[in-house]
């Protein structure tokens, strides 16, 4: 077993428990920290059914935004459905008997890569080109976008200008999963790939990209808009309101 391997596997096992572990925390935060106001953004669906609707729009076609701004939609709509896709298509390094559907979509997740850049740079240019955007930008901002442009240029490198051991590759992943770890091809373009994999799932759970579930605890979206017919009344003021009350 090469060195390569070895510390390849165990980055990639150190990033695997940092991204669950750290998403699995960030998520239980979200959903310890109270809502003492009621303020769904409006018009707002007046029952729990019309509420998973809302945030089934917004989650699948991120409904307002585009009420807010179309050419920001349609970058974002663009990167996260390409993302999906090229990521449902890496599901065959991760299974010995490959899902029929895995195969059908490889065509369409490859080019898929390209259609990510593209999102990309456009969400990146609007960070540069649009002055009040530009003002709020954080170099952390741009920091992110760069790992992700980097990541989806060295992908679609790999797929479209220098191929890579994919057998190898393959039978590398799979020996994460059964703890039987198998060499790393020691290509130069998949090593820098990996690292900046390994290096976004690490940064994941502590930047603005767990947007993604933190979307569904956000009281503007996540709220019934009954204000009149019940009381919205957090959980620790009802702590304090029963206490007054035995005094």
């Amino acid at each position: 077993m090469t060195f390569l391997t070895v510390v390849y596997a165990l980055l990639f096992y150190a990033a695997t428990a940092i991204l669950v572990g750290g998403v699995a925390y960030r998520v239980w935060r979200y959903a310890r920290t109270p809502a003492p106001l009621k303020i769904p953004t409006t018009p707002a669906p007046v029952t729990r059914t019309g509420v998973a609707y809302r945030m089934l729009k917004e989650v699948t076609v991120f409904e307002s935004l585009f009420k807010s701004n179309k050419w920001i939609w349609l970058f974002g709509w663009i990167f996260h459905a390409a993302l999906l896709l090229v990521l449902l298509r890496h599901i065959r390094y991760f299974q010995a008997d490959v899902w029929y559907w895995v195969y059908l979509i490889q065509p369409f997740g490859k080019y898929a890569a390209l259609a990510m850049l593209a999102g990309l740079f456009g969400l990146w240019a609007r960070r540069v080109l649009v002055d009040r955007v530009r003002y709020i930008s954080a170099p952390s901002d741009h920091l992110m976008l760069a790992l992700l442009v980097l990541i989806g240029i060295s992908g679609a490198l790999m797929s479209f200008v220098s191929h890579v051991d994919i057998v190898g590759l393959k039978a590398f992943s799979l020996g994460l999963i059964r703890f039987d770890w198998q060499p790393l091809p020691a290509d130069a373009l998949l090593i820098i790939h990996l690292t900046l994999v390994a290096a976004l799932m690490i940064i994941f759970p502590y930047s603005k990209l767990l947007h993604a579930p933190g979307v569904f605890f956000s009281p503007t979206r996540n709220q019934v808009d009954n204000p009149r017919e019940r009381r919205h009344v957090a959980s620790w003021a009802l702590k304090l309101e029963s206490g007054d009350s035995q005094r």
